[in-house]
């Protein structure tokens, strides 16, 4: 009996426990969750003059290039050192030397033939002046006076016609010289000594070594941030040709130079809707050697800043400087959020969506141009998922 009453006590009393607990519950009071601020970073808005710049690349090629020819024909008696692929010559310099005895042959003819004509045209003087004293006696017909003078006349113009070539025979004898029409560097030479050259044969082609140009590419919407005339022609001044800085790896290097845009070319492509943009660069040596003329007119002196001449065939990179734009807020590109909303801090830390005007993306930066009042701060930190309205803690940079 005892063994069926004790587990039957006991299984009652743990109802009778369980069924006061489910009808006397604990009550817990409500408490609202405790809300942590996401810090951020944020900037100040801030409007100031910004001076825009505008970005292309190209390939540096010869401001000058000139294929040398012969204006005489005759065999190579000369080459100059200098003459080979990749040497340098200064304006003036004798480059190459045609056999010239032929042309001292035929000076000395030009020079004989004018002795023989003075020669002759004195004595046709002279004896047209006796007929003329003896016509005024009488004595002399006036066909004989006529035919002196003709003959005084004619030999008077063959003077003329003698001294044309024997200017022409000192021409070709100078002409068997070719020297450098500018500083030049040498491209190529087609020659060889004891090689017969025909007259206008291409014997070599040089490069300017003062100056080389670069042709940029610009999109016509570019053309708008540059602080130049859209209806000039030819060359811009130099007050007004904006300038420009180049930057290319060359030697396992990167070196800068600057230069000036002087003229862009009249015809836009219509595959890309650009136009070519001529960058003009003074070579370090050019501009020690003009440094003095151009101080004495007072301007400054605009050429290659990198120690080494900028070389042609060089890849190089440009920021060309455009005009300058007054109270516009740039911001880091980040910023942007949704293609044209920005995250603004109001002044209860709360963070809200702001729909903004863009004015141009930058590579590092955009320039916002509406929908922004200077003094307040904007979100710059890259946090993905925002609620609009939200708590933030602002931590402020300074940028």
């Amino acid at each position: 009996m005892r063994r069926v009453l004790m587990p039957a006590g006991i299984l009652a009393a743990c109802v009778l426990f369980a069924v006061w607990l489910v009808r006397n519950p604990s009550q817990l009071d409500e408490a609202s969750p405790e809300i942590i601020p996401v810090a951020v970073r944020v900037i100040e808005v801030a409007s100031e003059p910004v001076r825009l710049f505008v970005e292309s690349q190209g390939k540096v090629q010869a401001a000058r290039t000139v294929n040398l020819s012969t204006p005489v024909a005759g065999t190579v008696d000369w080459i100059s050192p200098k003459l080979e692929a990749g040497g340098y010559a200064a304006e003036g310099d004798p480059l190459l030397r045609l056999e010239s005895r032929d042309y001292e042959i035929a000076l000395a003819r030009s020079e004989a033939a004018l002795q023989q004509v003075i020669a002759e045209e004195a004595h046709a003087r002279s004896e047209f002046e006796r007929l003329r004293e003896l016509g005024e006696r009488r004595l002399a017909s006036e066909s004989q006076i006529q035919n002196a003078q003709r003959l005084a006349n004619v030999t008077a113009a063959r003077i003329s016609e003698i001294e044309t070539q024997l200017r022409q025979a000192r021409l070709d004898l100078e002409r068997t010289e070719l020297s450098a029409p500018f500083d030049a560097v040498v491209q190529s030479r087609q020659v060889e000594l004891g090689q017969y050259a025909n007259r206008a044969e291409n014997v070599a082609v040089l490069y300017g070594a003062n100056e080389v140009e670069v042709r940029l590419p610009l999109a016509i919407r570019q053309l708008g941030y540059l602080d130049v005339p859209l209806d000039f022609r030819g060359e811009l001044d130099r007050e007004v040709a904006p300038a420009v800085r180049l930057e290319g790896m060359y030697g396992g290097k990167r070196h800068s130079w600057s230069g000036r845009l002087v003229r862009t070319e009249a015809a836009i492509d219509p595959d890309s809707n650009s136009v070519q943009a001529i960058v003009r660069v003074t070579q370090p040596g050019a501009e020690a050697a003009e440094g003095v003329e151009r101080s004495s007119k007072g301007s400054s002196k605009e050429g290659a800043k990198g120690a080494i001449p900028l070389p042609i065939g060089l890849f190089v990179e440009a920021a060309i400087s455009g005009r300058e734009i007054d109270d516009i807020i740039a911001l880091p590109r980040a910023v942007i959020r949704n293609n044209n909303q920005v995250l603004v801090v109001d002044a209860e830390n709360k963070m809200r969506y702001r729909d903004v005007e863009i004015f141009r993306f930058e590579e590092e930066r955009v320039l916002i141009s509406g929908g922004l009042r200077p003094g307040e701060t904007v979100c710059i930190s890259p946090i993905q998922a925002v609620v609009d309205g939200m708590s933030v803690q602002p931590v402020r940079e300074i940028i």
